[in-house]
């Protein structure tokens, strides 16, 4: 049975002092059994978090790269090594404002996984594609390298995370019935692709605008298994809120 997941992605917020008053909070609440909590602050704070027993610790990004001349780099090994076990890789304001292509974030992918990561992948159509009706053919694409080049037992070792670009950080929010089609289209690919018991292993996640007053309604559809969280993912309160929604 594939696992209900709420990872909240804190991007470039929060000075020290606050980072670490927001991770005391979530460390010491208590979540339902069946729901696995992600939280992934930036990378300066990882390896002052990454001892967290009660929640798990994700990193934002990771190089390509094994390792060498790549200033402000950091490795998959790296990652492993101050004990994390997830990142995410192919957000949307990465492909967007790191210009980072389809090619690069799978190279990413296949370095989590060689090193032991739970790699939580993006993907996600701009509103322009939407209106286009072109949405599923974009997703298809963004999904095509790990489908065609990953084995079905590591394609079930990954996240996978639905995020209307159009609905990042601007407050508008599928209508969970858009929701559900985008994420049912996914697993549907999927067990075209391998099978359906392979489709069935995989959590996938809705980000977009996910808060306290519609986290309930969307987490009820059939295919979604859960919210990579922006915004509501800087206050305890509405994260926890979020997390107990299912």
């Amino acid at each position: 049975m594939r696992k209900k997941i709420v990872a909240g992605n804190w991007k470039m917020n929060l000075n020290k002092l606050d980072a670490v008053e927001l991770f005391k909070s979530l460390e010491s609440s208590v979540y339902p059994p069946d729901v696995e909590v992600i939280i992934a602050p930036p990378s300066i704070y990882l390896d002052s978090f990454s001892n967290a027993s009660n929640l798990k610790i994700a990193s934002q990004d990771v190089s390509q790269n094994s390792n060498g001349a790549y200033t402000g780099e950091f490795s998959s090994e790296m990652l492993f090594s101050i004990n994390l076990r997830f990142a995410i890789v192919g957000h949307s304001e990465r492909r967007v404002f790191h210009n980072e292509s389809d090619e690069m974030i799978f190279n990413k992918v296949k370095s989590l996984l060689n090193n032991g990561l739970t790699p939580i992948f993006c993907c996600g159509e701009s509103l322009d594609d939407r209106n286009n009706g072109i949405q599923f053919d974009v997703v298809n694409s963004q999904l095509s390298n790990i489908l065609n080049n990953l084995s079905s037992s590591d394609l079930e070792k990954l996240i996978i995370a639905y995020e209307p670009v159009w609905a990042i950080g601007t407050g508008l929010t599928a209508e969970p019935s858009d929701a559900q089609a985008m994420h049912s289209y996914i697993r549907n690919t999927i067990a075209n692709k391998f099978t359906t018991k392979t489709s069935e292993q995989i959590s996938i996640l809705y980000g977009g605008s996910c808060k306290p007053a519609n986290s309930k309604e969307l987490f009820s559809m059939k295919d979604i298994d859960g919210g990579l969280i922006g915004g509501a993912s800087l206050d305890s309160n509405s994260f926890l809120a979020i997390v107990n929604s299912f």
